[in-house]
């Protein structure tokens, strides 16, 4: 079924205004989504009507917002195909998930002095820093599986790089930088034979098309409620319960604690135990509101969505003459993520004049140094869709695109 986009796009009130009095050409989901009324609309009632601490009281306000609190676990839950609730960790995004997991794995000794992680040249600095920190500290050492020219992953020497001294291994479902959908099955494959367990970066991936963590396989699996249509400042652990079990607390403080003495403390059990705090109550209830919307959409309508978008922005991009696109020049295993070089103008000046037309585009590294490295680049200008992208944009894009070279020749 194909998407009514111009519907839509009515939900999002921030895709109706101007920028330097033109329409807004919104090309950045893959830093941040856009959210629908219906997100603003709940998050606006909890504060209104409901907001209390979780977990802490008998009274009714407390009551009700344990309940949406709780509520939203289960949406999550349910979104991911889940297993149990209680695999479901709040945190503050991917980023904090996946330290959460890398501090976790070092404080209980799963990885030690000798060990090996692994990684991606393909990864987002999040998944690629907190690894580093933890070869560093436990005296692992950190390997990583290289790129192919054409933007996907080099499996070809997978059973060397992946082998018995791996203990963990972690990587991108969907590249942010290139777009590149990574095959899961044979990485899981190889890491579980050796007894690594796999931890899936899915930052892009379940905000696009469906995901189920059990037909992935993966151990754990981090995501972001700011990329899939909710608010900033609440993002998703999941993990297997046993794999959870097995870890400790990645904070101390209150809510995470079974017993406190003066001689010592027990903790709750997972997903509480990671927990500490006060959470984002009101980013949870938005979250769940998205995921509602979400799933009234369709995730296979999305992904069919932007499947089509990116077959018609390639083409279309790569007629504009000096254009180089990184990654895979074909819509096959490729999300909306589009990242390029345009003749030899920095990103930071294409950026700022397709910002003139009322085209907003993300400039720089993407937070992916080493494959900017890997092909050569300083910089990239990258456009990136949702299911509120239209090729009306894409060809606002194009046309921007042609304006930008003429206005550096002119000059």
């Amino acid at each position: 079924m194909t998407l009514d986009t111009a519907r839509l796009r009515k939900d999002f009130p921030i895709l109706s205004r101007e920028v330097h009095g033109r329409p807004l050409v919104y090309l950045d989901s893959a830093a941040s989504s856009q959210r629908p009324q219906a997100v603003l609309d709940a998050m606006t009632e909890y504060y209104e009507r409901h907001h209390a601490n979780v977990h802490r009281g008998i009274y009714v306000l407390a009551e009700e917002a344990t309940a949406l609190y709780e509520g939203a676990r289960d949406s999550v839950a349910s979104f991911v195909n889940a297993y149990d609730r209680s695999e479901v960790v709040f945190t503050k995004n991917s980023t904090e998930a996946l330290n959460l997991v890398a501090r976790s794995l070092g404080d209980s000794g799963r990885v030690k002095a000798g060990d090996e992680i692994v990684v991606t040249e393909m990864e987002h600095h999040s998944n690629i820093v907190p690894w580093q920190q933890l070869a560093q500290r436990t005296g692992a050492t950190l390997r990583w599986l290289g790129l192919t020219d054409d933007g996907r992953l080099d499996l070809s020497d997978l059973d060397d790089v992946v082998t018995e001294r791996t203990r963990v291994v972690s990587f991108v479902h969907q590249s942010n930088i290139l777009g590149t959908v990574n095959p899961v099955a044979p990485i899981v494959a190889r890491a579980h034979e050796v007894g690594a367990l796999v931890c899936l970066d899915a930052s892009q991936s379940v905000p696009h098309s469906p995901v189920d963590v059990r037909d992935l396989g993966v151990d754990l699996m981090a995501f972001t409620g700011h990329k899939m249509l909710g608010p900033t400042g609440i993002g998703v652990l999941w993990g297997r319960r046993a794999v959870l079990d097995a870890l400790p607390p990645f904070l101390g403080g209150g809510e995470m604690i079974e017993t406190v003495t003066m001689a010592g403390s027990t903790y709750a059990e997972a997903p509480h135990k990671f927990e500490a705090g006060t959470p984002n109550i009101a980013e949870a209830v938005g979250l769940a509101a998205a995921i509602e919307y979400l799933n009234d959409v369709g995730m296979a309508e999305v992904k069919a969505h932007e499947e089509a978008l990116v077959a018609y922005a390639l083409p279309a991009l790569e007629s504009v003459a000096g254009l180089r696109i990184l990654g895979p020049r074909t819509p096959d295993a490729r999300g909306g993520a589009i990242s390029f070089a345009l003749a030899d103008l920095h990103p930071h000046d294409v950026g700022q004049v397709l910002d003139e037309l009322g085209i907003a585009v993300r400039v720089g590294q993407h937070c992916a140094a080493p494959v900017c490295a890997r092909y050569g680049v300083p910089a990239t200008t990258r456009a990136s869709f949702h299911l509120y992208t239209t090729t009306d944009e894409v060809d606002a894009l194009v046309a921007g695109l042609e304006h930008v070279k003429r206005f550096f020749r002119a000059a």
